[in-house]
């Protein structure tokens, strides 16, 4: 027997609009699709553009169990001003002229700033500092510093630049971890160079699995509300499959464990009717679920 909360739930991938913030998707979603079991995998700066994955209803329980280790963007980097907050909306802190930085010692600092790197965040960032979120402090004029922090930067590529009197516009493709603030490598390479650097746009392009062939703007869904992935498709493209019997189904749905097979990490199990029961993770001598998508009441 189905229900409700698994015909409507499922993933959502929006093309979120520059200043919106996370919040503020999630609060039109929720008055769109008439629930308040809402939520996101990660959020996106209000000056960003691009991918931000969200959960409807039964679905929110997926969101932390998702592999969305890796996030790629598209930015552009200026160099020749630094920002209090590493990005066009700060105030300007410091100028030079970057008309003299060649493209070779650009390309040589961006490789220096590629692979798994120590990485000190934005200072407006949302990490905590003594409970306190780092943006919070900041506005309110306190005095912190942030720890540096292991990220890895898989793909740091130039794409093309531009040169603008005592400016330089560097536009870039990164694919990196999660927890890599794009804004910090822009301050990094532009402080490297002597010059200063912040980001003057960001969009990004994917999240784990998710691309923006996947996505909705923020209006269609309003005018419109439907997911982007229902439940079972969301499960089955984020995580290996394993096809089991109905017995095995009906076990699992009741919170039971399966035997296991030798597979690793997180895998939905899948009935012979093509439904995502459950994430199944195996231990020792039984393949146990983390998530029942499921149970047997909604069956």
């Amino acid at each position: 027997m189905a229900d409700a909360s698994i015909e409507n739930a499922g993933l959502l991938v929006i093309d979120k609009d520059a200043g919106m913030t996370s919040h503020d998707v999630v609060a039109k979603c929720r008055k769109a699709f008439n629930t308040r079991r809402v939520g996101h995998a990660g959020t996106l700066d209000p000056m960003a553009t691009g991918v931000l994955v969200i959960g409807i209803e039964r679905a929110t329980k997926l969101l932390g169990l998702l592999s969305l280790t890796t996030k790629s963007y598209s930015a552009t980097i200026r160099l020749g001003q630094s920002t209090s907050t590493d990005d066009a909306e700060g105030d300007v802190l410091t100028a030079a002229d970057a008309s003299g930085v060649r493209d070779e010692e650009i390309a040589a600092v961006i490789a220096t700033l590629t692979g798994d790197i120590e990485q000190i965040p934005a200072r407006v960032s949302a990490i905590k500092v003594d409970g306190q979120r780092a943006h919070k402090l900041v506005r309110s004029g306190e005095d912190f510093e942030l720890k540096a922090r292991p990220v890895t930067v898989q793909r740091f590529d130039i794409a093309e630049i531009r040169r603008s009197g005592e400016f330089v516009d560097i536009d870039v493709a990164v694919d990196c971890s999660a927890g890599t603030y794009i804004r910090s490598l822009a301050r990094d390479l532009g402080g490297a160079l002597g010059v200063g650097g912040h980001l003057t746009s960001l969009r990004r392009t994917a999240v784990g699995p998710f691309t923006l062939e996947h996505s909705r703007r923020m209006d269609e869904v309003s005018a419109e509300p439907g997911l982007s992935l229902g439940i079972d498709d969301a499960a089955k493209l984020c995580f290996p499959h394993r096809e089991i019997s109905d017995d095995d189904a009906e076990s699992i749905s009741q919170g039971r464990w399966l035997t296991p097979v030798g597979m690793k990490g997180i895998y939905t199990v899948i009935d012979p009717s093509g439904h995502a029961i459950a994430l199944v993770q195996e231990k020792g001598r039984r393949a146990s679920s983390v998530m029942v998508v499921r149970p047997a009441t909604l069956r």
